[in-house]
């Protein structure tokens, strides 16, 4: 792919474009899908909402290119490096209320547009876990982590549990552990399974 001459139209298409993206990013997490205007995020970029609907099409096609454009957690190492990179990282989503990440889950649980747009991004992050597991079943066992993970964030910050809502982070951490590492490594006759 070849990068664009600066000061030429594709240049100026592409920052206009990435600055609608930043834009929708920051109204999506904000508001959350349902709330979120076309008005809104060409409010927020500084166009005319005619633009936004040029260069994306729908909110949805524009949520979905958010979801697309989030950086996924790198998994990578050992299952056991790979299943604390995992802990890591929900021990930090624990610790501090991800307000970002959780307009996305509320839209995600709320509306099927939404939940669409956001499978792909979660099905990245599952393949990086999967990528990471030597057996046979790495693609169910990486569902399950990822089920996992999302169920504990949604429970202590969205449903708000009165156990989790108000749990040590690692406490949670040291109780997950060793479920993390048995699904992430060989089963117990060293064979994929």
């Amino acid at each position: 792919m070849t990068t664009p001459r600066p000061g030429s139209r594709a240049e100026q298409r592409r920052r206009t474009e990435a600055r609608i993206l930043d834009a929708a990013t920051e109204v999506f997490f904000s508001t959350g899908y349902d709330r979120a205007t076309i008005r809104a995020v060409a409010s927020a970029a500084g166009v005319d909402a005619g633009l936004v609907m040029h260069y994306f099409g729908s909110k949805q096609e524009l949520y979905r290119r958010v979801i697309d454009a989030a950086p996924v957690p790198e998994v990578s190492g050992t299952p056991a490096e790979a299943a604390e990179q995992i802990l890591a990282a929900l021990a930090s989503r624990l610790a501090s209320e991800p307000v970002a990440s959780l307009a996305l889950l509320r839209s995600m649980l709320t509306n099927p547009e939404a939940a669409s747009a956001a499978s792909a991004g979660i099905a990245r992050y599952q393949a990086q876990i999967a990528q990471a597991i030597p057996a046979d079943d790495a693609g169910l066992r990486a569902a399950v982590i990822s089920a996992i993970t999302l169920g504990i964030t949604v429970a202590r910050h969205l449903v708000k549990s009165d156990e989790l809502a108000t749990a040590d982070p690692e406490q949670v951490i040291r109780l997950l552990r060793p479920c993390m590492r048995s699904l992430a490594a060989l089963p117990d006759d060293g064979k994929p399974s």
